[in-house]
């Protein structure tokens, strides 16, 4: 565990949305860097699918997997 240094707009936004979504501000951040991480290493990927990939990952309880996993798959042609 570590400190974040964040803009203070970023860190409005978190606040924001996690009041939202009934989340903690570090879960939503948390949330946000997980989506993002996944996003950039699977750009075929739409949010619902990295969405779906990480549901599944809480599912078997192993987080980094379904990452690997996912950048791993060769895109359809």
């Amino acid at each position: 565990m570590g400190i974040l240094k964040i803009s203070e707009q970023m860190h409005e936004n978190l606040r924001s949305s996690s009041a939202a979504l009934s989340r903690s501000i570090n879960a939503q951040a948390e949330h946000w860097l997980r989506v993002g991480m996944l996003a950039e290493l699977n750009p075929n990927l739409c949010y619902g699918e990295i969405c779906q990939l990480l549901i599944k990952a809480h599912q078997s309880g192993d987080l980094i997997a379904p990452v690997i996993q996912a950048a791993a798959e060769p895109e359809a042609a």
